[in-house]
């Protein structure tokens, strides 16, 4: 899953530090030893650290399971905000009209992308979405720019909602999710006159000052969700934060449609 940012790094070390502070205090204070010597003078610091450390060194499985306790709190505490944003924003989300839609316009669930074209998960999971919409005819699809990899991604980004209007948006789509490497302004020009579209109206279309309003509302709008790197999903209300699967992908699709709600989803794909 490409990020937007990677300031979480120093926060992470930082609570395993505090944690391996609050496990060590935590076994000291219950400790039997500790308890029998309770009536006995202190232990001098340096012995209290030295046996937090050999505790630590002894179990080190504590601190993963503490780590992974943190970890499912942010995730649950990320989802809930999250959860309150989407259905204070729900228009936004689902049915903003500058927002291009794949599939059955008419569909009775809405499965949302927030994606970027050099971003290798989500070319990887263009062809899951494809299978899960070629297997479901109710399925709508909204596409989100979310050009966060450069200029070569916001000019694609451009260039796509500029191909919107003149009603060619997914098959530049697809052409541009089905390029080899990374997308460039070249590629870009390229690939939009092989699939026919009109490459001089698509460059004026693109200066237009509503495309790019429509990409800063995205880029907003996926900070506001939680979603902070590509790909990003919103299908019902639930969230996948990353690449899926097809299993995944049609499981929440058809909790979606029978209103149930399969809790929160996290998957994270390693740069």
């Amino acid at each position: 899953m490409h990020q937007q940012t990677r300031k979480s790094r120093p926060i992470v070390w930082l609570l395993a530090a505090l944690l391996l502070v609050g496990a060590g205090g935590a076994w000291y204070a219950l400790d039997p030893g500790f308890q029998r010597a309770r009536a006995e003078p202190e232990a001098p610091a340096d012995d209290f650290g030295q046996r937090v450390r050999e505790y630590l060194l002894a179990n080190p499985e504590v601190i993963v399971e503490a780590m992974q306790a943190l970890e499912a709190r942010r995730i649950q505490a990320e989802d809930g905000e999250a959860r309150s944003v989407l259905a204070a924003r729900a228009d936004e989300v689902f049915r903003d009209p500058d927002s291009p839609v794949g599939g059955n316009a008419e569909g009775d669930v809405t499965m949302v992308e927030f994606f970027d074209y050099n971003c290798p998960y989500c070319r990887q999971v263009a062809s899951v979405m494809a299978e899960a919409e070629a297997g479901d005819p109710g399925l709508r699809v909204v596409y989100k720019e979310l050009p966060i990899l450069g200029p070569g991604s916001v000019f694609a980004a451009k260039a796509a909602l500029a191909a919107d209007r003149q009603g060619r948006y997914v098959e530049f789509h697809q052409a541009l999710m089905d390029a080899d490497g990374r997308v460039d302004e070249r590629s870009v020009l390229s690939i939009a006159e092989k699939v026919g579209l009109d490459v001089e109206r698509l460059k004026q279309d693109m200066q237009d000052p509503a495309i790019q309003a429509e990409i800063d509302g995205n880029l907003e709008l996926a900070q506001a969700l939680r979603i902070t790197g590509t790909p990003g999903f919103v299908i019902g209300d639930e969230f996948v934060r990353g690449a899926t699967d097809l299993e995944t992908m049609t499981g929440l699709i058809d909790a979606a449609r029978n209103g149930k709600a399969a809790g929160p989803t996290e998957t994270e794909v390693a740069d």
